[in-house]
């Protein structure tokens, strides 16, 4: 199994794909990096030892990865501040908070407890960009890095701080109003899936004026109680708890806290594609502005712009694309369909903790206006589409050849809008269809939205057909639908 390297980072399973050769070599890399870039930007402190940030989630293998990593950044020279656990917002708040030149997060996400991964920050907080990325992977393929001399080493502090100044961040928010909240004695259940939400989201919960916060998997183990990504098809455990316990509603994180998703009073999902339509259709009423998401992200979030009279934009697939779109726009709020809210007063980076926030202070909000109502009859007050998720997998597929599949496909649309930003997108008046390489597998996604589940699925397997066709009629190899 291949290290997979993006520009979040790399990741892979601890002890055969994520070594600690490559966890030290990539770490001395990003050292180096990072102190050429604290030397490039210059100003008095530029020859200061650089300070890099640390976090990690709860995964069995993370508190000794954690360990070398900041041992190795020690001893190239920088000065280690360690949050220990930390949710991913979490550190990339304390990053820009510290004035540090680079944080570093301890976490594989939603990957499977085997996995763990090093996300990379720059000063500011954010994932890397590609070009960032490229120079890292040079740095790293050619070893031009060194440890400093003895003289020259760094130290290693902890700050257990961070949680609660993330709190707090959030509580300062203007647009969040706790007496609302309180009043609606609200009783909630979170799932923390034994991560780093652990105990700061029902923390936050109780901050923000939530009457009964109960919990499952909030022991911060790390010892994941299911596939820890946050989709339906893995959360029929909480839903039952949720319905068994008479919560207004479900809080459900991955491991490391950028992305949130919603379970209703009666145990349906909110949607994680609506965790940003409702953040946005109820941020955009205190301070309107630009929206963003992905190509592959529910049209919702155009309807709810149109709503509040506002731009939506889309960017590639990827967090770093998203906000890189977002600084260009001057977007308000934006984030991906996956659950991750992006909100720029707070910082640039997808954040669970302030998505809960204005989660629930506009459902709160919404029932003050309206008299009461379930979270599901709040849903109902958003636009209603399905989404279908489905791959071809193509061996021994060129970029050429996928790109010319593309063109074949494109060119028998005329109808549509075409998009050649990520792959493929095609916005018909009925739905769309979004076609991706993925980076790390030889597939194509195909993602696919209409106005009901059986329309989505037709779609999708309507294109998948055409892929197939393009393919064969290009003298190319075999394909296979997932």
């Amino acid at each position: 199994m291949s290290l997979m390297i993006s520009v979040s980072g790399i990741r892979g399973v601890v002890g055969k794909s994520l070594t600690p050769e490559n966890l030290t070599s990539f770490t001395m890399a990003f050292a180096a990096w990072i102190s050429q870039r604290k030397k490039s930007r210059g100003g008095a402190d530029a020859m200061d030892k650089p300070k890099i940030v640390i976090g990690r989630d709860t995964r069995p293998t993370g508190s000794l990865v954690t360990e070398l990593v900041a041992s190795t950044l020690g001893l190239c020279g920088c000065d280690v501040v360690d949050l220990g656990v930390a949710t991913t917002p979490t550190v990339e708040l304390a990053t820009a908070g510290e004035d540090a030149d680079g944080g570093l997060i301890v976490t594989a996400s939603h990957n499977p407890v085997e996995w763990n991964a090093l996300k990379m920050l720059n000063e500011k907080g954010e994932f890397l960009s590609a070009p960032d990325v490229e120079l890292l992977l040079e740095i790293a393929g050619n070893r031009l890095f060194e440890p400093a001399g003895w003289e020259r080493i760094g130290g290693i502090t902890t700050n257990s701080s961070w949680d609660a100044r993330h709190i707090e961040a959030i509580l300062k928010l203007s647009c969040i109003d706790r007496d609302i909240i309180s009043g609606m004695n609200f009783r909630v259940l979170v799932d923390g899936v034994e991560g780093a939400g652990s105990f700061v989201i029902p923390e936050l919960c109780r901050q923000l004026g939530i009457a009964e916060v109960k919990t499952f998997a909030c022991h911060g183990t790390g010892i994941f109680p299911r596939n820890p990504e946050p989709v339906e098809e893995n959360l029929k455990e909480t839903m039952d708890i949720l319905r068994r316990e008479s919560c207004d509603f479900g809080i459900i994180v991955d491991p490391d806290v950028d992305r949130l998703a919603l379970v209703c009073e009666d145990g349906s999902l909110f949607g994680e594609e609506y965790t940003l339509v409702a953040c946005a259709d109820f941020y955009l009423k205190h301070r309107p502005g630009p929206v963003v998401n992905n190509l592959s992200s529910s049209r919702a979030l155009s309807d709810i712009a149109r709503r509040h009279h506002v731009e939506c934009f889309s960017a590639k697939v990827g967090e770093a694309n998203v906000t890189d779109v977002m600084k260009e726009r001057g977007a308000t709020i934006g984030g991906e369909g996956n659950g991750g809210v992006i909100l720029p007063e707070l910082h640039y980076g997808r954040d669970a903790l302030v998505g809960t926030a204005l989660f629930v202070q506009a459902f709160a909000e919404w029932k003050t206006a309206n008299g009461g109502g379930s979270l599901s009859d709040f849903r109902r007050t958003f636009p209603t589409y399905f989404m279908s998720k489905k791959k071809v997998v193509l061996d021994g597929m060129s970029k050429a050849t996928l790109e010319a599949i593309f063109t074949t496909v494109a060119s028998s649309h005329p109808e549509a809008s075409a998009s050649r930003l990520d792959g493929l997108k095609l916005d018909f008046p009925e739905g769309w269809v979004h076609m991706r390489p993925s980076n790390t597998e030889p597939i194509v996604r195909i993602y696919t939205e209409a106005g009901s589940k059986e329309l989505a699925d037709s779609l999708a397997d309507r294109f998948i057909g055409e892929i197939r066709n393009a393919s064969e009629s290009l003298g190319t190899g075999r394909d296979k639908q997932g």
